[in-house]
């Protein structure tokens, strides 16, 4: 009996018997590991987040991040690395030294950097304004937030949801309100996964059969542009180099995540020169990045941290900043509409989230529903391009603002 007695303690079984929380966040984590894997629904950052949630939530297994209180020495000091490795283990080693420096974050967007073309929205710099007018859902959801009694830093947190950027959103609640690192994160990345479902709920709410049909290439035929870019390459070189510079002197809490986006654009750009960097932005470094985002976000997540009535209050007012910066972006282009000969389809407007190019892709889908000759695939990656940009920029405002 003093055997099994003892075999039955080294078991997990005691641990899920007294805290139910424990499965309950278990099966939070196959559900996300599910709709990565199943549904394919962001699995390269909904998979090792799933995983991570399992693997901090198995009793005994001492893989969960642990409160900063406990690193915390006298005098307002904190263990150093290699005593937090060695007390707690390797991820609360991987969360402190790359999620809560927020080292990750920044890289990832350099990665991200090296993927993204700005010549879409170069060439229509006037549909990027629309990207702007899409961060609304930010600012709406901090003042509602706070309202309702969460802290001004818990509310900016919240509002950086409506970005409809992932890395953003982490870093931002990095700065914050690192309690809630974990909420956030799982909402960011699903409402970005739902963007084929949220922007047609929010269109059809929102627009007329008539504005659906506005076609942008007819447009152009009607109201040809009376400028051109000759030299797109030498702007798209320029450009990163420009806006950066602007981008430190207005908003300077903004260039962590700006400016290695703008960075990894540049060496992009600058073809063979940099190919071997912009490769390896895009490629080793940035899914080493994510593999480690993922698992440390998600082992934020013990039952003790996560099963709160406030979590609840981040999932739906993270989808209210989804909502509201889809309409934003619809709203403004009705409005440009009513003083502009030339129109444009509101569908552009909707994509000034940070989802590139999945938004573009849901908005042109739905305007060849309605004419399958309007192709607005292009004219969609402006605002869409142009929000990966606002949303750092708001980021940087709200940690300039309430930190």
């Amino acid at each position: 009996m003093e055997v099994l007695e003892q075999l039955y303690k080294m078991t997990a079984f005691s641990s899920l018997f007294s805290e139910p929380g424990i499965i309950i966040m278990l099966i939070i984590g196959c559900v996300l590991l599910y709709l990565g894997i199943a549904k394919k629904f962001e699995p390269l950052l909904l998979v090792p987040i799933g995983f991570g949630v399992v693997l901090a939530n198995l009793p005994g297994g001492g893989m969960g991040v642990v409160d900063p209180k406990l690193i915390e020495l006298e005098n307002g000091h904190y263990m150093n690395l290699f005593e937090i490795a060695h007390e707690y283990g390797i991820m609360n080693f991987l969360y402190y030294s790359l999620i809560k420096t927020g080292f990750l974050p920044p890289i990832i967007f350099m990665g991200v950097g090296a993927l993204t073309d700005f010549g879409p929205m170069l060439r229509n710099l006037k549909l990027a304004f629309f990207g702007a007018a899409a961060q609304i859902g930010i600012f709406a959801v901090l003042l509602a937030a706070i309202f309702l009694g969460f802290t001004p830093q818990e509310a900016g947190s919240l509002g950086i949801i409506g970005g409809a950027d992932g890395p953003t959103a982490i870093y931002t609640t990095i700065k914050l309100a690192p309690h809630l690192l974990g909420p956030i994160a799982i909402a960011a990345y699903s409402y970005m996964a739902l963007v084929p479902v949220i922007i047609p709920l929010v269109s059809k709410l929102l627009m007329t059969k008539k504005e659906f049909l506005i076609n942008m290439k007819e447009q152009d035929k009607l109201y040809p542009s009376k400028y051109e870019i000759k030299n797109l390459k030498l702007v798209k070189i320029i450009f990163p180099i420009a806006l950066g510079i602007v981008t430190a002197i207005v908003v300077p809490s903004s260039v962590p995540l700006l400016g290695m986006l703008l960075f990894g654009n540049l060496v992009k750009e600058l073809g063979t020169l940099t190919s071997r960097l912009a490769d390896a932005a895009s490629g080793p470094i940035m899914n080493t990045a994510t593999i480690f985002l993922g698992l440390s976000v998600g082992a934020t997540m013990t039952h003790d941290v996560f099963l709160k009535g406030q979590t609840l209050g981040i999932v739906v007012g993270g989808f209210l900043a989804f909502a509201i910066s889809i309409a934003g972006g619809i709203l403004a282009t009705k409005v440009y509409n009513m003083f502009s000969k030339k129109k444009i389809n509101p569908l552009v407007g909707a994509c000034g989230l940070s989802a590139v190019p999945m938004a573009s892709r849901v908005a042109n889908e739905i305007a060849l529903k309605y004419d399958k000759n309007n192709h607005i695939l292009m004219y969609c990656m402006a605002p869409n391009i142009s929000g990966v940009i606002g949303s750092a920029v708001a980021a940087g405002v709200l940690i300039s603002m309430l930190q």
